[in-house]
């Protein structure tokens, strides 16, 4: 009778160690960009959508699409944090093509859902008329503009990303970012002016 096949443990031992690191840096990496991007994605499909609930949704969804996607993160093409504003840019314009569909887009401006993310619109405390005098400024002068103008807002503004990585999630120049930005900040505070 054959004497029963020994393992090698160190052989095993290193396979599994090489299969269970990536999966782990993985994972706990994707974490980190979780943690460090929730908010912000949350805001500024917040302030796309103009809708509190279908931004929790969208948000949730862009994540979970992340998830999925995970490997294909490309350092060489941009940050992870750029290449998941894409995918909620993407995740977000879908169900804005959807709720268009359905009926038309409300015509409320961004600030009621800026607020509920956490951002300040207009002075904090002081006189309540004047805090709601702005506020219906700024939500006249955010509903003039267009849906590309809005979401350039919501990415600088609610999102806080930088002209470099609004740039890599538009698929423009950094320049030309910043000009875009620069134009429709002009044309938000005219408008907000005259609101005023």
């Amino acid at each position: 009778m054959k004497p029963p096949r020994r393992r090698s443990t160190d052989v095993s031992t290193a396979v599994a160690t090489a299969t269970e690191a990536p999966r782990a840096s993985t994972q706990a990496a994707f974490e980190a960009l979780y943690r460090e991007s929730r908010d912000d994605v949350f805001a500024y499909v917040a302030g796309l959508l103009r809708d509190r609930s279908a931004a929790e949704e969208v948000t949730s969804a862009a994540f979970e699409k992340a998830w999925r996607k995970r490997r294909q993160i490309d350092p060489e093409r941009g940050s992870a944090r750029t290449w998941l504003f894409g995918i909620a840019r993407n995740a977000a314009l879908d169900e804005l093509r959807r709720l268009s569909r359905r009926a038309d887009l409300r015509d409320d401006a961004s600030a009621e859902s800026a607020e509920a993310a956490g951002y300040p619109v207009g002075p904090s405390g002081g006189d309540p008329a004047e805090v709601a005098i702005r506020r219906t400024a700024l939500r006249q002068a955010m509903a003039s503009l267009n849906g590309r103008e809005r979401e350039l807002i919501a990415l600088k503004f609610f999102a806080g990303l930088s002209n470099s990585e609004i740039a890599e999630v538009i698929g423009a120049s950094e320049t030309n970012a910043g000009t875009r930005i620069h134009r429709v900040v002009q044309k938000l505070r005219r408008s907000f002016d005259e609101a005023a």
